[in-house]
């Protein structure tokens, strides 16, 4: 299935996932709980309710909706000193933007976080723990599954450090298991964020594992207020969201016999099922 992140950043994403997902293969989106364009998207998940929703977790960038800093650390090293000196709690700050979702009347399927940040313990272990508590079953496993190199337009080095990652894996699920939480069979998207269009997306496909994978991607419209935030993804969200739509993405799938899906549908099949 494909997952747009930053659902409610600002928007001109949020009309680009919107998009996405009318007019092309977008099953799902995870919402930004602190984003300057939260209601928006609310108001848009409430208008498409074959979109599913989850949480897109932020510990990196905007504001905190638990305190006690007004501000959520700018960066991924400032993350790492804050956690390091206890300047954070992370647990009560993800678990208000859970609630902020619920709150909202919607009720999320799945979790990921912002910068991939549940890639730290202390982090996998909250984001594992709300999904336990709040009977959200699915958290990704950011491992990109391996790539044979026919995929274009990726860097060696990004496809190195997606494999580098994978030594991270075992210890993860592990930690995902003790609550039960559920994952894609596979993922992708890593390598590829910012670098893809509609012959990429074609590639990936063609390259997909059996069973059933999540695609992540962040498709937007680029106006005036995307341009203005602070992000690297602008144009190239453009970019995605055409491949998203085109018509050979569309006939990729048929020729694949991939089936599009989402988390709602992944959640009524047995975990070891190996559902497309």
């Amino acid at each position: 299935m494909t997952n747009a992140d930053d659902f409610g950043f600002t928007h001109d994403v949020n009309s680009g996932i919107v998009e996405a997902h009318g007019r092309g293969i977008l099953a799902a989106a995870t919402l930004m709980a602190n984003g300057a364009a939260f209601d928006d998207a609310v108001r848009l998940a409430r208008a498409n309710p074959g979109l599913d929703v989850g949480c897109h977790l932020v510990l990196v960038q905007g504001r905190s909706l638990a305190g006690p800093e007004p501000e959520l650390p700018e960066t991924l090293s400032a993350l790492l000193a804050a956690l390091a000196r206890g300047r954070i709690r992370v647990y009560e700050e993800l678990e208000a933007q859970v609630m902020r979702v619920l709150d909202a009347g919607l009720r999320p399927t799945h979790l990921d976080t912002h910068k991939h940040t549940h890639l730290l313990p202390p982090v996998l272990d909250a984001v594992a723990r709300l999904s336990e508590r709040f009977g959200i079953p699915f958290v990704r496993r950011p491992f990109d599954f391996p790539m044979s190199g026919s995929v274009p337009g990726i860097p060696w080095s990004k496809l190195a450090t997606a494999r580098g990652l994978g030594l991270l894996r075992g210890r993860f699920q592990a930690a995902l298991a003790r609550r039960g939480c559920r994952t894609t069979d596979h993922f992708a998207g890593f390598a590829m964020t910012g670098r893809f269009r509609t012959a990429e997306l074609v590639a990936l496909i063609r390259e997909l594992p059996p069973g059933s994978t999540e695609f992540m991607c962040h498709p937007g419209r680029c106006g005036n207020e995307l341009r203005s935030a602070p992000t690297r993804l602008k144009e190239s969200r453009e970019a995605e969201l055409e491949a998203l739509v085109a018509a050979e993405t569309r006939e990729a799938l048929a020729e694949a016999g991939v089936e599009l899906t989402n988390y709602r549908a992944l959640a009524t099949t047995a975990p070891d099922s190996g559902s497309a």
